[in-house]
């Protein structure tokens, strides 16, 4: 993917806040003073099996980019790659699970286009509204930040588990559904009460490629507790099982040259590189705002967020996992 971006021509123009120069989660564009639109777009195979269900995911999924730049979703227009032959009464209810989405986020769904394709993808691009002096880029994460994750890993091994086993084991399945249906919006806006300093989303890449991007952005080093990431029960039992989900090792390859894992244990690699759907939001926040900013989180609904690692200097553009 480096590679390709590198073809493309420099732009060079003040409006342009973010462009595709970094490897933040949307590109943001000055329209006056106080006012930047932040734009992003996003393209799922089907994770669940429930067709309302998939597109919810899809719009959240899709949704979560704008927030993780601190914006707030304003029109979305639907992406649609569809068999031929495939039954119009299921590409309802994906478009129907996920103009409910983005009307919940306070957005709307204009429009959009559609292509013939082998295997079923949906998503959104989106169009947003942030505050040009407040952005939450990959590059802003200072050293001596706090490191806040705001929702648990694993919905890939979980996900993972569904479509090789037919079912996740009882009440894991519906947990992580609810977890992928929890939009980033209650969180994003959470951290824009507190002095945050940088965010990103943890989603294809998994949470060690998402890391690692911060790490780059903000030529900082990043290192989390293994013992303070939050994950779903169960996890490492079905890695532990082989279930494995089929990114972790393309992440890995993509990702391992800046990342040092000194946890101790050899399931973190498979978890932690795996993707995850809909994920939650690393952020990087001061210290003396960390706990306030739980507290801000966990009032939202968002029981699991947790204080996972520091930022540090001795290592920039690295992440350690230690124990």
């Amino acid at each position: 993917m480096t590679l390709a971006l590198n073809k493309l021509l420099t732009v060079s123009d003040p409006r342009i806040l973010v462009g595709h120069g970094s490897a933040d989660d949307a590109g943001v564009l000055q329209i006056d003073e106080s006012l930047a639109l932040v734009n992003t777009v996003d393209l799922l195979a089907p994770i669940v099996d429930d067709a309302y269900d998939f597109g919810y995911i899809a719009a959240v999924n899709c949704l979560s980019d704008i927030y993780a730049m601190g914006g707030d979703p304003l029109v979305a227009l639907n992406v649609v790659g569809w068999p031929p032959g495939m039954d119009p009464e299921i590409l309802g209810d994906v478009l129907k699970g996920s103009q409910e989405a983005v009307l919940e986020a306070g957005a709307f769904v204009l429009g959009g286009h559609t292509f013939q394709d082998d295997e079923i993808r949906y998503g959104l691009a989106v169009t947003g509204r942030i505050d040009p002096r407040k952005i939450f880029s990959n590059a802003g994460a200072k050293v001596g930040d706090d490191l806040v994750l705001t929702k648990p890993l694993g919905t890939g091994t979980v996900v993972s588990c569904t479509i090789s086993r037919g079912a996740a084991p009882p009440g894991m399945f519906q947990e992580t559904l609810d977890v992928m249906k929890t939009s980033n919006g209650s969180a994003s806006r959470a951290m824009r009460k507190f002095d945050a300093h940088a965010c990103t989303d943890v989603t294809g890449f998994g949470f060690l490629g998402h890391s690692w991007e911060l790490a780059q952005g903000s030529e900082v080093g990043l290192e989390f507790s293994a013992k303070a990431l939050p994950t779903f029960p169960g996890v490492r039992d079905l890695i532990r099982e082989g279930i494995v989900d089929g990114s972790h090792k393309m992440n890995m390859n993509s990702f391992q040259q800046g990342v040092r894992l000194e946890s101790g244990d050899p399931l973190d690699e498979t978890m932690l590189y795996s993707s995850e759907t809909s994920g939650g939001l690393i952020i990087a926040v001061d210290p003396g705002d960390t706990e306030a900013m739980l507290d801000a989180l966990k009032e939202e609904g968002l029981e699991k967020a947790a204080l996972v690692g520091k930022v540090v200097d001795d290592h920039p553009g690295v992440v350690r996992l230690l124990p």
